[in-house]
């Protein structure tokens, strides 16, 4: 940012030096012609023709220098077939007469025809009354002061321009070093973080860094609840998982007779736990992606097909609209459709209504079937683990609680209620909506590939 700052200050000095630089120089030299110019004036109008129809200056001309000897100020009037009118400044010199060309208005030029004295000369053409002869009027005047002045006036601007460009750069290296400043304090916090001596970035700092701060304290917070989630899943998976292998070293080491039926029974439970609480870990590491989002028509036609295999002789209705999405990954969507759908299939009468609507930000399912329903006092323990209220069918009754919790963690509910239409259970399952993704903008090259396959 320095760099940029220095290089950038340095460019617009630069231009704007030179063309200072430009102007100053033109008001300078413009200033010097001028008064050349005067004198120049004042010779053609002081100029007569004398009795040889020679020319004369009917008043001297008021600058001293004229009368001194290699003064630097010097005239000369010139004339074909007369001598030269000189100012006795140019002593035995001469302003040389370029013939090839008539200078009617003003002609301002340089010449080095005088050694080690650039001059600047202003020269006229002019026909004076009684007088044939095309008359050449000359001022002349060294360079010295004016180069002098345009020297002072380079120095002064590129010292000027020199001292402002550092200034310049000093203040943009301080701004940089002090407007950043707050972002090595975030630094040091979050080497204090790593360090186990702070756990969030809780120094005051510029507004301007607040959302950043923020941002990333929230995202510490979200990595913490995560590991808590997945200690606490490790332990209480440990803690399902000791019972079990208990019983079966117990009764392996006593030899029991039904060691066979005790083992299957036990590692059906391990399983019950295990996939319970995969299900768990795959939605709370799936949480994490901020642009998860699942259609739910395709999911419902899915599970419905699914579920007709299994269930061949239920009617399962499905109804709402079809561009409804939420904010979820599929395959998390699958499963708890496909729980609520099959319990609803498994424990009802022949008959399940599904029915998708959409309101306030949340997307409303509604799982109906036409069996014997679930008593008030019991909806609320049916969502514990292994709770099953009809041990007649096979299941691990992990349905329930796999959908409350993968539910919970995407920000969803779900909640039991008696069905006013089929008389059996309602499942009211509500998940966060998602916005509908935009189409993709169709390029040139695929309209030409797809005007290729047509034709």
């Amino acid at each position: 940012m320095i760099l940029i700052a220095a290089a950038w200050i340095g460019l617009l000095l630069l231009g704007g030096g030179l063309a200072l630089d430009r102007v100053l120089t033109n008001a300078i030299t413009r200033n010097f012609d001028d008064s050349l110019n005067y004198v120049l004036t004042a010779m053609v109008a002081s100029a007569e023709i004398g009795p040889a129809g020679e020319v004369l200056l009917n008043r001297p001309l008021g600058d001293q220098r004229f009368l001194e000897p290699n003064s630097g100020l010097y005239y000369q009037i010139s004339g074909q077939g007369f001598e030269h009118f000189r100012s006795r400044s140019l002593w035995d010199r001469s302003l040389q007469v370029r013939g090839r060309h008539a200078d009617v208005d003003v002609h301002i030029y340089d010449t080095k025809e005088f050694r080690d004295e650039p001059l600047r000369v202003l020269e006229r053409d002019v026909t004076l009354p009684g007088s044939p002869v095309r008359w050449r009027f000359q001022v002349a005047q060294s360079r010295a002061a004016l180069d002098e002045q345009i020297d002072v006036l380079r120095r002064t601007l590129v010292r000027s321009f020199a001292l402002l460009g550092l200034g310049l750069i000093v203040l943009a290296a301080l701004q940089t070093y002090y407007g950043l400043l707050p972002l090595r304090r975030v630094r040091a916090a979050i080497a204090k973080m790593r360090s186990g001596l702070a756990t969030r970035v809780d120094e005051p700092l510029p507004d301007e860094l607040t959302p950043m701060v923020e941002e990333l304290n929230g995202l510490i917070e979200h990595n913490e609840k995560q590991a808590e989630e997945a200690r606490r899943h490790a332990g209480n998976l440990a803690h399902a998982l000791k019972t079990p292998l208990t019983v079966i070293m117990n009764a392996a080491t006593a030899n029991a007779p039904d060691l066979p039926d005790t083992v299957c029974r036990e590692a059906t439970t391990m399983r019950r736990q295990v996939d319970h609480h995969l299900a768990r870990a795959r939605a709370v590491g799936r949480r994490g992606h901020a642009h998860s989002r699942a259609q739910v028509w395709p999911s419902l036609e899915s599970v419905e097909r699914a579920v007709g295999r299994l269930y061949p002789d239920v009617r399962i209705d499905v109804s709402g609209p079809k561009t409804l999405f939420v904010h979820m990954e599929r395959q998390d969507l699958d499963e708890l459709l496909g729980n609520l759908i099959e319990n609803a299939a498994k424990y009802g009468g022949g008959s399940v209504f599904v029915t998708v609507s959409g309101e306030a930000g949340f997307v409303e399912f509604l799982v109906e079937d036409d069996g014997t329903g679930i008593p008030e006092e019991e909806r609320q323990r049916i969502f514990d683990r292994g709770a099953r209220l009809d041990t007649t069918k096979p299941g691990t009754g992990l349905g329930l609680a796999i959908v409350r919790d993968v539910a919970e963690i995407y920000g969803g509910t779900v909640s039991l209620e008696e069905s006013e239409d089929l008389g059996g259970l309602l499942v009211r399952l509500r998940l966060p909506a998602a916005a509908e993704p935009e189409p993709p903008k169709p390029t040139g090259r695929s309209t030409a590939n797809q005007r290729r396959q047509t034709t």
